[in-house]
């Protein structure tokens, strides 16, 4: 097993940290004790042990590397689950992860660009500006005078998510195996996707993409900004974009100090994700505070700015009609049509009662909706929602668990700016507004004028798509009739056999009464 030396990191690590001291439901297993006492017989006067445990897991998940941090990360974003102080440790995650000084940025620079640094730029700040799980920033100065950021690579990282993604995936296997819900939950799919992103953030070349696409997209917007790309002196292992000015979202003193409206900051960031959704299919999927800064030159109606687009989401028409008709029924409290739809679009069996399933979608939701709107969060709703339909075998959609903890993000992040924030208030209306839309004949006339060059390319095959179509179907004919033959056959066979059978039962049956009868008359 290669993972192994890993798995034993990781189990080393949560021993060294006392982190199965923090789950009443690890701390109640002796066998998780003993091996993490014994685990943690080097570590025993280590002076972390004595630290607060909010402080002990940031430590931990530091240690681990990238996977776990951002695991950290998501975390920091859900206020309204976490307790404060475990929220403030775990946000130092988003950009305050220690950094590295070996090699020197200048050192990386010159093996990406094959040339001195000195011929690209006239100066480079040794010092990082911001380190992430798995990457780091430096502020630098082009030749020709443009402020700029130079994102690089943790040494060694590629090794260490190979490794991380190794252990996931054993784990997975044994969740599959052992655990009752274990198949339902599909956890090597999940691992496979999350797999997908987070090697996607490997390839800065990917995310300079990422980048120059979502900046296109909010091109003449208001509401977000993304820094231009230097394609000229960026590489696979380097990403050079403009150097924004802007207050970190999560330092609402600061913003409060500006005078930002933060309920129109709230609601901007809810519009801002439901536009990416719905109207570009095209999301950042890694909204997380150390991500996102605000530019309040205008407080009244500030913009967000969003650096860091490695991991996109993207969804297909499929997957955006279903997720908005399922949204607007939830918001309706329409549970009925909630229940169709996830049977219509598979995400339950076709077998499914849907008026039982509506019925438990029922008792979850009318308790949590009794609640004004404002302190209902959208994100518990949804864990409850996804808790019952597993009860009706609902598989997980690993293409939709992206979309899901972005949502998560938005929402700790809206409740942290401003905590009467109203995401149904704010997201209806545009789901509302999206759906008529799409009825509107402008629009369906402009969806068929988008297939007619593929109905023109088609069109000369027509014929011969014809001709297959009709050999295709006189095959299939020619094979049912054989099989209409073959299943005669067998069932004359099964008449003759049983007729053989019955006929020789009579025979035997005879002459055991002729055997009798003799025996009995001597």
């Amino acid at each position: 097993m290669t993972h192994l030396p890993r798995l034993l990191k990781i189990i080393t690590v949560a021993a060294k940290y006392r982190l199965h001291a923090l789950s009443p439901l690890t701390a109640r297993s002796w066998l998780i004790r003993l091996t993490m006492g014994l685990m943690g017989l080097p570590w025993t006067g280590h002076k972390a042990r004595r630290l607060p445990p909010e402080q002990r897991l940031r430590m931990a998940l530091e240690e681990l590397g990238p996977i776990y941090i951002k695991f950290g990360q998501l975390l920091s974003t859900r206020r309204d689950f976490l307790p404060h102080a475990l929220a403030d440790e775990l946000q130092s995650l988003q950009d305050r992860v220690p950094g590295f000084t070996s090699p020197a940025i200048t050192t990386i620079v010159e093996n990406e660009l094959e040339s001195p640094w000195q011929a690209h730029f006239s100066h480079i700040n040794d010092k990082a500006l911001a380190s992430a799980s798995i990457a780091q920033v430096h502020e630098a100065t082009l030749i020709t005078g443009e402020q700029v950021v130079i994102k690089v690579l943790r040494p060694g990282i590629h090794e260490v998510i190979r490794q991380d993604i190794a252990v996931l995936k054993w784990l997975a296997r044994l969740i599959e195996r052992h655990l009752p819900d274990g198949r339902r939950l599909r956890p090597r799919e999940v691992i496979d996707d999350y797999e997908h992103v987070i090697l996607g953030e490997l390839n800065l070349m990917a995310e300079g993409a990422n980048t120059t696409l979502l900046r296109r997209n909010f091109e003449h917007s208001a509401l977000l900004y993304v820094p231009q790309v230097y394609w000229d002196v960026s590489r696979d292992g380097m990403l050079v974009t403009e150097r924004i000015n802007g207050i970190p979202v999560s330092d609402v003193t600061q913003l409060r100090a500006q005078n930002v409206d933060l309920r129109k900051l709230a609601e901007t960031g809810v519009e801002i994700f439901f536009t990416q959704v719905f109207e570009h299919s095209f999301f950042h999927a890694d909204m997380h505070p150390g991500n996102i800064f605000v530019d309040a030159s205008d407080p009244q109606n500030p913009r967000y700015i969003a650096i860091d687009c490695a991991i996109i989401g993207s969804l297909s028409r499929e997957d955006q009609q279903y997720l908005a008709r399922n949204l607007l029924a939830i918001f309706k409290r329409n549970y009925r049509k909630v229940a169709e739809l996830h049977v219509e679009c598979g995400w339950v069996p076709k077998t499914t009662k849907v008026v039982e399933f509506e019925a438990a979608m029922r008792t979850v939701c009318e308790p949590i909706f009794e609640k004004p709107l404002k302190d209902i969060s959208f994100g518990y709703l949804l864990v409850q929602l996804f808790r019952t339909a597993g009860r009706f075998n609902m598989e997980v959609q690993p293409s939709l668990v992206l979309l899901q903890k972005t949502l998560l993000n938005v929402e700790g992040l809206g409740r942290q700016l401003y905590p009467e924030l109203d995401l149904w208030q704010t997201a209806l209306p545009f789901l509302e507004s999206w759906n008529r839309r799409r009825m509107k004949p402008s629009f369906l006339w402009r969806e068929l004028k988008n297939h007619v060059p593929d109905w023109a390319e088609q069109f000369p095959h027509l014929p011969q798509l014809v001709l297959n179509s009709l050999n295709q179907q006189n095959k299939v004919a020619a094979i049912n009739e054989t099989l209409q033959i073959v299943v005669a056959q067998q069932r004359r066979l099964e008449k003759r056999r049983r007729r053989t059978a019955r006929r020789l039962f009579v025979l035997v049956f005879a002459a055991a009464v002729a055997i009798g009868f003799l025996y009995f008359t001597q």
